[in-house]
């Protein structure tokens, strides 16, 4: 089963409620079993337009992923940021060539 993948790209506004988003949302990432591959670090963009901070996290399975997206958990998380940051996201499943 190929894993699958959250790829985020995200401007925060308030850098404090971004942090209280972050604590929050490890209950659901811990359920769903995430693991950060990228997180925010310093970027160099190449082409096209992206916002300043992106975020990859893995998940076993496609399922797991939107799974823990809908999760009332992630959920409550993600009304802390969302007031604060502006995000393109999507999952994606992974490749097993």
């Amino acid at each position: 089963m190929p894993k699958a993948y959250w790829v985020a790209h995200v401007d925060v506004s308030d850098p404090d409620v971004y942090a209280r988003y972050r604590e929050a949302n490890a209950a659901a990432f811990a359920k769903y079993g995430a693991r950060f591959l990228v997180r925010g670090a310093p970027q160099q963009q190449m082409e096209g337009a992206c916002r300043p901070r992106t975020v990859v996290i893995e998940f076993d399975s496609l399922q797991a992923a939107t799974e823990c997206y809908a999760s009332p958990e992630y959920q409550a998380a993600k009304a802390i940021r969302d007031p604060i940051s502006a995000a393109d996201m999507v999952i994606v499943e992974g490749y097993e060539g």
